[in-house]
């Protein structure tokens, strides 16, 4: 299976903010990715699309297009710029300007199928939070008797 990456760096975007956008595409076909990010109205959806239209371009070339499948997609923190802000008393606070390093890895193929998605347990936050309620109902100091 032929296999394309593109990278982005140095992105004017907080890595976590470009990570809610990347987790969007993630194993999906190019043509549901491309579309997902055009109707994601996130800042980030810019940056990460032109990212995904330069690796289906590294991937096809002048051959004729195939289907392809958003392999792997993440977002690494880049350097961050510092700044100040003046602030009372001739103090200064820091700000952090975080950058980001997108990765999106594309290859032939069809997207995987949701069916392993679909019998999902709950997650285990909840679990254990039912847990702590129904010993809370039973008694909160244990054995008292």
């Amino acid at each position: 299976m032929k296999e394309a990456k593109a990278v982005g760096n140095y992105l004017r975007i907080a890595p976590r903010k470009a990570r809610l956008v990347v987790d969007l595409i993630r194993g999906r076909s190019v043509q549901d990715a491309a579309q997902a990010l055009r109707m994601c109205r996130k800042r980030g959806a810019g940056p990460v699309r032109k990212i995904l239209d330069s690796a289906v371009a590294n991937a096809t070339g002048k051959e004729k297009p195939v289907p392809l499948v958003v392999r792997e997609a993440f977002v690494d923190e880049g350097p961050t710029l510092k700044r100040y802000m003046p602030r009372a008393m001739g103090r200064a606070t820091p700000i952090r300007k975080r950058t980001s390093r997108i990765t999106i890895v594309v290859r032939e193929g069809e997207p995987a199928s949701d069916t392993k998605t679909s019998g999902r347990k709950a997650p285990a936050a909840k679990t254990a939070r039912a847990e702590r309620g129904a010993r809370a109902q039973g008694g909160t100091r244990g054995a008292e008797s």
